[in-house]
């Protein structure tokens, strides 16, 4: 536990957390309900030309944006904790 923060800023901050991951999830369910209904009408009306492979990689990309905002950043180190550290890190050099 972080001594600096009070009892109600960790639980402030674990519930942003939680939405924020929570949000992630429903955009990943959203997207493969969604692509998945795209390709049925694709394959289904047009299977001559598969457009749908716009709408799956542009949403895609989209989508994998939004998993490295949410957990991406944390894997290499990055982590929304990152600027906190590195703000205490250069005030502790400033202060020696």
């Amino acid at each position: 536990m972080d001594p600096q923060f009070t009892d109600s800023e960790r639980y402030f901050r674990a519930e942003k957390r939680v939405k924020e991951i929570k949000g992630f999830y429903i955009h990943l369910i959203v997207y493969c309900l969604i692509i998945s209904a795209i390709i049925f009408i694709n394959l289904r009306y047009t299977p001559q030309f598969h457009w749908f492979w716009f709408s799956a990689l542009g949403w895609g990309l989209g989508l994998f944006f939004h998993w490295l905002g949410i957990f991406g950043f944390q894997l290499i180190g990055l982590g929304k904790d990152w600027e906190d550290r590195k703000i205490k890190e250069f005030m502790n050099k400033n202060n020696h």
